[in-house]
């Protein structure tokens, strides 16, 4: 048996706009790298963490790449192995593409390689969720599902969990802009609603229908016109300084559309070739530089392969 593997998993934008909770995708860079190793002392010891800046916990039980590896190892009967892992953190943290999701995903995929794979992706999928339980409170699946799957993921159903990727014969390249401020998951959930009125419930079901129709029929106006929010965007907004000026001329440069990636403060665009990313991201770069905001740049296909194996 193979004793050390390293695993890739990608950054994710959750929600999709009118997705909350239920829709994501994944993309191809960046991500994290988690290596596995299986070792004679007994126990689960996260030994190094690089490029985080010591800012997240140490303690296995506490960092949501090795409270997956401890979920995985309880449901394949392999509680008396030693595993030694390393996490490479190159997403940065509270950014809202997935960063905790895709610690979880590499380290399951690292893990579930060295033990021969029993588990299919699917089946790593709810001890990934356990370790967004530990990040922020709620085992959600829209960032962890796509980072694992690839592609366009709908969670349909959380009770029992049904996560589906969405085919689609688009090729679509999305675009991440991500200020330099950081907020927090939990933060951002506190400032939702907890009901919504009849009438942005049929609106945002509307849309989330008509994105899934947009992406299975090829319909790219279709998709266009769907990527609305009318649940978390109007109270999220607040936190991204200049969100709305930043979304009007992403638009304007040509994405099919622009919102908050996940919790924020990250925003995306989806747009139909690399060269409208590229401009609509510049475009969002210039309105977070008037606010006085650096801001990282990334621009790539989806990523249709998910998490994997990478040595």
């Amino acid at each position: 048996m193979t004793k050390k593997i390293r695993a890739f998993a990608p950054a994710t934008i959750a929600n999709l706009c009118c997705g909350f909770d239920i829709l994501g995708v994944a993309v191809e860079q960046p991500g994290d790298e988690v290596e596995v190793t299986l070792t004679e002392e007994t126990g689960i010891r996260l030994v190094n963490i690089v490029g985080d800046g010591g800012r997240l916990p140490r303690e296995a039980n506490r960092n949501t790449c090795t409270v997956a590896i401890e979920s995985y190892l309880r449901t394949i009967d392999q509680t008396d192995v030693g595993v030694e892992v390393t996490l490479f953190k190159n997403l940065p943290l509270g950014s809202g593409m997935g960063s905790s999701a895709a610690s979880a995903v590499a380290g399951l995929v690292a893990v579930n390689h060295l033990f021969g794979n029993p588990l299919t992706k699917l089946e790593l999928l709810p001890h990934a969720m356990e370790a967004e339980r530990i990040a922020c409170g709620s085992a959600h699946a829209d960032n962890v599902a796509p980072s694992l799957l690839g592609g366009f993921v709908l969670v349909r159903d959380y009770h029992p969990l049904d996560a589906v990727p969405v085919p689609t014969e688009l090729q679509l390249f999305v675009g991440l802009v991500h200020p330099h401020i950081e907020v927090k998951t939990a933060d951002s959930r506190m400032v939702l609603r907890p009901t919504v009125s009849l009438r942005d419930a049929i609106a945002q079901n509307g849309n989330v229908a008509g994105l899934i129709l947009g992406l299975t029929t090829a319909d790219v106006n279709l998709v266009g016109r769907s990527l609305k929010d009318v649940f978390a965007e109007p109270y999220r907004a607040d936190f991204i300084p200049g969100f709305h000026q930043a979304k009007a001329t992403a638009l304007q440069a040509g994405a099919l559309g622009c919102g908050i990636s996940g919790s924020g403060p990250t925003l995306f665009v989806l747009a139909t070739s690399e060269e409208l990313a590229q401009r609509a991201t510049r475009e969002i770069k210039k309105v977070f530089q008037s606010h006085q905001l650096s801001s990282d740049l990334f621009v790539s296909k989806v990523n249709r392969q998910g998490a994997q194996v990478i040595n």
